[in-house]
């Protein structure tokens, strides 16, 4: 019950920054309910089919369909509100990355899998559905710039696995790691940390 509970806030996370970036891009509701849909199943999407899962999860259980067209309309109406919230976007982004991260390791241990592999999984889960937000709404991913984004959800999935054996309740170890993903990203964008570009090594070089 506590797993299917951070998946849905996760999906309420996801679904509402990619209702905000489609309505910043000026799309029509229709648009909107659709970006905020994708962002929210994407990476799951990937992550089932990739293990082999049939349906999909979101298909098996019509929770997340009105949970996402809920979120969706809670960004619409109280889009004044929100954007009260300093750099709203960038907040229900890096709590649906923290969220999803937990939910795909945690399915990629479900599924008997080796756990640089569920490391995978849950990256996955976390950032492809933004990718697919950023790459509809014609946006550089944010997982391809120089910002701390996947390496943020790595770091959590390996945190997952190295305390493992030292928390018998996994609620506690789930927000554990959710902590340890929304402070890598924060402390990141906070003081400007960032992955080396190739392209400005090569304009040094020059």
């Amino acid at each position: 019950m506590f797993f299917q509970f951070i998946d849905i806030l996760g999906t309420i996370a996801f679904a509402i920054s990619g209702a905000l970036m489609a309505m910043g891009k000026r799309m029509d509701p229709f648009g909107v309910l659709i970006i905020a849909f994708v962002t929210a199943v994407g990476g799951g999407t990937l992550r089932d089919v990739m293990i082999g899962i049939e349906p999909v999860s979101w298909m098996k259980n019509m929770t997340f369909v009105y949970v996402i067209i809920g979120s969706a309309v809670f960004a619409v109406v109280f889009k004044k509100q929100i954007n009260y919230l300093r750099k709203s976007l960038f907040l229900f982004d890096t709590i649906g990355i923290a969220l999803y991260t937990v939910v795909g390791v945690e399915t990629g241990l479900v599924a008997g899998l080796h756990p640089v592999i569920c490391v995978a999984m849950g990256t996955m889960t976390a950032c492809f559905g933004g990718v697919l937000r950023d790459i509809l709404c014609n946006d550089i991913p944010v997982i391809f710039r120089e910002e701390i984004y996947a390496t943020a959800c790595i770091l959590g999935g390996f945190t997952y696995f190295l305390l493992l054996q030292f928390f018998a309740d996994r609620h506690i170890l789930f927000v554990i790691v959710a902590l340890v993903v929304i402070t890598v990203r924060l402390v990141a964008v906070r003081f400007k940390v960032s992955l080396p570009s190739l392209y400005k090594s090569e304009d040094n070089k020059q």
